[in-house]
Parts: structure tokens; C-alpha cells; sequence
């Protein structure tokens, strides 16, 4: 049958768009807004110039900018491939010319969905699986924007006051606390053990007295004031009310994903899985987007997942295997994750840990080995919608 490719360089305000034919002709190159009446009049267009043809539409991305074009495509029961933004440009450097605009971009896109047979498609997703997509982004951010703000809060506390920050676990509550009444050695020394754990436990802080004596002891140790305490001290008492503002609504969103995560219909099978709690299984249902219709295999899921090993051959030089450099970075580390927590809870994870350390497994490569066997299992249960258990049911032959 008779079919053209429409390539989308996809992007924030606008998409541009150019179609193919079975020849690599091109028979239309457009700029349009990423806006609803503007994106339909596109798709009539194309519609229109197949002229009963089929169509087949690619593009770089699989949300974000191009959502509402995707979703136009979906409601028109398009057919959409999705090709990888490092696959576009290292395709581009084989293709003729120097200049790099968002028509060549799509021009390329449209050649390689129309050259190439193993691209996936574009489904439409699942609605929680896209919901905790969102929710466990949203969280990374907050971790990461948490992980900064500690840091930068050590780095002032060493400058001004470092046996205090060396005695404190910073990203404690009750050492937060303690920085958002008391910064400085001398207001601690002035506070007193006694009033410094009544001022705690006001607070509801776990252990008040270890945390007073921990601090009265470090302002004992310096009795010298460092240029610029005041100003420090200040930057201090913020960063560290910032610290629990983020710890809160990390709490928050960590409710909201759970609370999203056990309405999916593969919630109880996924946290089955020893070492996989309600955050990891929403990182793999937003990794896989619910589903896994586009992993048949457990070989496929691996290799997405950067646990199976990808062979570096060459010549007479075989059998050479290294860690992959494309994978999704967070589905991997759902599974390194989990395997390292069931190692502690799990026996059959444990055995097979020992039996990797035996044969002379480093620590790294004994987890990733029982990471990659872990993919088995849950491809299996998710295929069979059966939970874990740690002996596994009896088959009798018929």
C-alpha cells in the first residue's frame, strides 16, 4: 500500500512539519503554532495530500511540547513512530549539507521513519501512568532542588562554624531546626544546654537532649568569629527553613504518587516484588507508561532499563561486553534500586547475590546481575498479573 511520512521537529511555540513520499520526494514543508485550529488545519492538509494513502507520522519526542499534536493525532487514529533525538543527529551528519534548520531536522525525521522498520510507536497512554510520570518528575526536581540547598548550606556552615556542621547530620529535621534558632557558637554557648533542649522539644524535635549536648559541645570548640558571621548566619537561618519547606512538599508529593500509584491495576503485582515500594513502582509505571506492549520481551525491558550488558566487538576481538550508554536513566535505577534493598529482605535475591560474589563478582557487577534477573521476574508476574513469592507456585504436566 502506498504511504507517505510526515517528519515533526517538534518545539515549544512551534512544530514544523514535512512530508515524504515513498521516492523521498518532498511534497509539503510547513511551519505551524503549537495551537489547536492551526494544528488541525495541518492535519486536514496532509490528510488531504495522501489522497487515500497511508500516513505515517514521527517525531523526536513523546511529550511536553508536542502533547496536544499527538494527541490530535491519536483522536484522528493517526499512526505515530517515536525516534530518538541522538538518532536524529547522528543521522543528520550522513545526510547532505552543513546548515542545521528545523526543516532539515524534519526532513530527516521523515526519512528515517521512512527507511527504517524498528521504531516504536506512539500509543496512547495510560492516564495514571502519565499522571505519575508528572508527579515523579515534579518529585526529582524537588530532590534535586533539596540536594542543592544542602549542600550550599554545608558550605556556609564550614565557612563560619565548621565543628557545628561536622557534629550536625544537615539534612536531619532536628538539625534544621537547631539552625533556624541558633547558627553561631556564641548564641549557643549563651543558650545553655538545658535551654537549647527545652527549645528543641518545644519544637517536637526526636532526641532533643543528644542534639543540645552535640551542639553545646562543637560551640565549646570555637570561640573565634569569623568575618562576615552576622551576614553568614542569616544565609544560614534561610537556607535551612528552605531545606524544610522542601522536605515538606516532598512529603506531599510522595502522598499524592502513592496515593495515585494503588489505583493503577498493576500496583499490587509491581510492589510484590521485594525492594519495590510505591515511589519505585510509580517510576517504573511512568517509565514504561503502564503497560508492555512495547517491551515482548524481558530481553527488551532490560536493554531499555541499562541492565543487560551491550557486546563491544571487533575484529577477532569477541565477547567484549560493557555497560549500554543509551538507557532511561531513572527505570535503571528502579531496578538497581530494588535489587539492593531485596538483597537484605529477600532470600532467593540473596542467594543469588552470594552466588555472583562466589564467582568473583565485584560488589556492582553482583547487583547489576541480580538487577537484570529481577527484570525476568517482573516481566513474568505483570505478563501473568500474578504477585511475587518467594517459593514459586508448583506446575503440574497435564
Amino acid at each position: 500500500m502506498s504511504r507517505i511520512w510526515v517528519g515533526t521537529d517538534c518545539g515549544k511555540s512551534h512544530h514544523h512539519c514535512l512530508v515524504l513520499d515513498t521516492e523521498g520526494d518532498t511534497l509539503l514543508s510547513r511551519r505551524v503554532a503549537n495551537d489547536e485550529p492551526e494544528l488541525l488545519q495541518l492535519i486536514g492538509d496532509v490528510l488531504d495530500l495522501a489522497g487515500g494513502r497511508s500516513v505515517t507520522w514521527a517525531m523526536d519526542m513523546t511529550g511536553g511540547e508536542p502533547a496536544l499534536l499527538i494527541e490530535l493525532l491519536l483522536n484522528h487514529g493517526q499512526e505515530l513512530i517515536y525516534i530518538p533525538g541522538i538518532a536524529v543527529n547522528r543521522a543528520t551528519d550522513s545526510y547532505r549539507g552543513a546548515g542545521k534548520t528545523d526543516a532539515r531536522d524534519a526532513k530527516v525525521i521523515a526519512d528515517q521513519a521512512r527507511m527504517r522498520r524498528d521504531l516504536q510507536p506512539i500509543r496512547p497512554g495510560d492516564e495514571t501512568a502519565i499522571e505519575l510520570r508528572l508527579l515523579t518528575e515534579h518529585r526529582a526536581d524537588l530532590v534535586a532542588d533539596r540536594t542543592r540547598t544542602i549542600n550550599r548550606l554545608k558550605s556556609l556552615l564550614n565557612s563560619m562554624f565548621p565543628a557545628l556542621e561536622h557534629a550536625l547530620d544537615i539534612g536531619s529535621v532536628g538539625s534544621l531546626m537547631l539552625l533556624t534558632g541558633y547558627q553561631t557558637p556564641a548564641a549557643i554557648r549563651r543558650a545553655g544546654k538545658r535551654r537549647l533542649t527545652t527549645w528543641l522539644r518545644n519544637r517536637s524535635v526526636y532526641r532533643p537532649d543528644t542534639l543540645a549536648a552535640a551542639a553545646l559541645e562543637a560551640a565549646e570548640r570555637q570561640h573565634t568569629a569569623v568575618t562576615g558571621e552576622k551576614a553568614i548566619a542569616k544565609m544560614v537561618h534561610t537556607l535551612a527553613e528552605e531545606v524544610m519547606a522542601l522536605h515538606k512538599k516532598i512529603t506531599e508529593t510522595e502522598k499524592l504518587i502513592e496515593g495515585r500509584f494503588r489505583e493503577h491495576e498493576l500496583a499490587d503485582v509491581i510492589t510484590s516484588m521485594p525492594g519495590i515500594g510505591p515511589i519505585l513502582g510509580a517510576e517504573f509505571l511512568a517509565a514504561t507508561g503502564g503497560d508492555l506492549e512495547a517491551f515482548p520481551t524481558p530481553d527488551r525491558l532490560a536493554a531499555f532499563a541499562g541492565v543487560a550488558p551491550a557486546p563491544r566487538d571487533s575484529g577477532q576481538v569477541s565477547g567484549n561486553l560493557h555497560r549500554p550508554t543509551r538507557y532511561h536513566r531513572r527505570l535503571q535505577r528502579v531496578f538497581y534500586t530494588s535489587a539492593l534493598v531485596s538483597i537484605r529482605c529477600d532470600p532467593n535475591s540473596r542467594r543469588f547475590y552470594d552466588r555472583k560474589r562466589a564467582e568473583g563478582k565485584r560488589h556492582v557487577q553482583a547487583v547489576l546481575a541480580l538487577a537484570r534477573r529481577r527484570v525476568n521476574v517482573l516481566w513474568a508476574l505483570i505478563r501473568d498479573r500474578r504477585c511475587y513469592t518467594v517459593t514459586p507456585p508448583v506446575t503440574h504436566a497435564t
